[in-house]
């Protein structure tokens, strides 16, 4: 095993052993009661059976093996980080929504970047749509923004959601993966799955990082505004580091060099303080231009035309600050697309 160049998230311990020389907190039990003896178990004697009122024994096997929890159907492996949401245009013609309710308003964000179908420990360099879910912690509670670095999706109907994730992950009989024949099988069958096919297979189905993709809210949203008349919309959001995609044989060769690439390279910049940004953006359709439309708006596989519907700027927003602790912030946070917020 080659040993990789240390970089930022090499030195984490390192920089946390010097940040805390002179802290003296006593470790505990999960109730909070101080450990007096770390390295060893309570037994009779020095050869003798381990005792159970070796109740910091007990604990810590406890702890361990309820520690981790089941991967994610899908999205199982991703990155995450925190950062803020501010508004740069007025948008209270269109919603009622307390976050965008004046300019410079800024509110604390959480977002989570993934595959869709890989596994929990599949490198980060494989050719898949990518996720990109937002978490606003807005005045009026949670809003979730649930999307992907693609503007559409494979099927329009969610009862085809199941059996589509399906043909990309393992042959139950066989459990190996990928299943070509379950996959394009999927694909032949169903002629909605071409415009997502495209993407998928498309430079931008490898992003060279987290950071330099854009992100979509797929689906169709509606807004409220005060005057409770409501209008359908359509988030974008546009990385300010611009798009950068990777060259199939530089991503299989880092996929055994460096399998949580993506991971390192969005821990690393938000480290050396180089913070990742998006600008914000919606497309706005009526209830008139809707029912007049030639396509169906609220179909998942079809995107908005731009020359009909422009994008109207939103906001910023900006990821300043890593997790300090990866399986509670990261790996168990969740999303929910029917987590809204007043005026959507």
């Amino acid at each position: 095993m080659s040993i990789p160049k240390r970089d930022t998230a090499a030195e984490q311990l390192s920089e946390y052993s010097e940040e805390h020389e002179d802290n003296h907190d006593k470790i505990t039990t999960t109730w909070g009661v101080p450990v007096p003896e770390k390295d060893a178990s309570l037994t009779i004697g020095y050869h003798g059976p381990i005792l159970l009122q070796d109740y910091n024994l007990i604990d810590e096997i406890a702890h361990f093996t309820r520690e981790r929890i089941p991967e994610r159907v899908v999205h199982a492996k991703g990155a995450g980080a925190f950062g803020y949401f501010e508004v740069t245009h007025d948008i209270t013609e269109y919603t009622a929504a307390k976050i965008f309710s004046e300019i410079g308003k800024k509110t604390p964000i959480a977002v989570r970047f993934s595959q869709v179908a890989g596994e929990l420990g599949y490198p980060d360099t494989i050719r898949d749509i990518r996720g990109f879910a937002i978490k606003f912690y807005t005045e009026d509670g949670i809003w979730d923004l649930v999307g992907n670095n693609a503007p559409i999706f494979f099927v329009k109907d969610c009862a085809l959601f199941p059996s589509f994730i399906h043909t990309m992950k393992r042959n139950p009989k066989t459990h190996m993966r990928p299943d070509y024949d379950m996959f394009w099988d999927m694909i032949t069958l169903r002629p909605e799955t071409t415009h997502t096919c495209l993407i998928f297979f498309s430079d931008r189905g490898i992003p060279a990082s987290f950071r330099k993709m854009h992100g979509y809210g797929t689906n169709t949203f509606a807004f409220v505004n005060a005057h409770g008349k409501f209008f359908y919309c359509k988030f974008h959001y546009r990385s300010e580091q611009g798009v950068e995609n990777m060259d199939p044989k530089v991503a299989q060769k880092l996929a055994g060099e460096d399998p949580d690439y993506h991971l390192r390279d969005l821990y690393n910049a938000i480290e050396n303080e180089e913070y990742p940004s998006w600008k914000f953006y919606v497309q706005i359709m009526t209830p008139e231009q809707a029912e007049k439309s030639s396509y169906d708006p609220f179909d998942d596989t079809k995107v908005w035309l731009h020359s009909e519907y422009p994008l109207i700027p939103v906001g910023r927003f900006t990821l300043n600050k890593n997790p300090s602790n990866y399986f509670a912030e990261v790996e168990q946070i969740g999303f929910d697309p029917a987590h809204l917020i007043p005026g959507e």
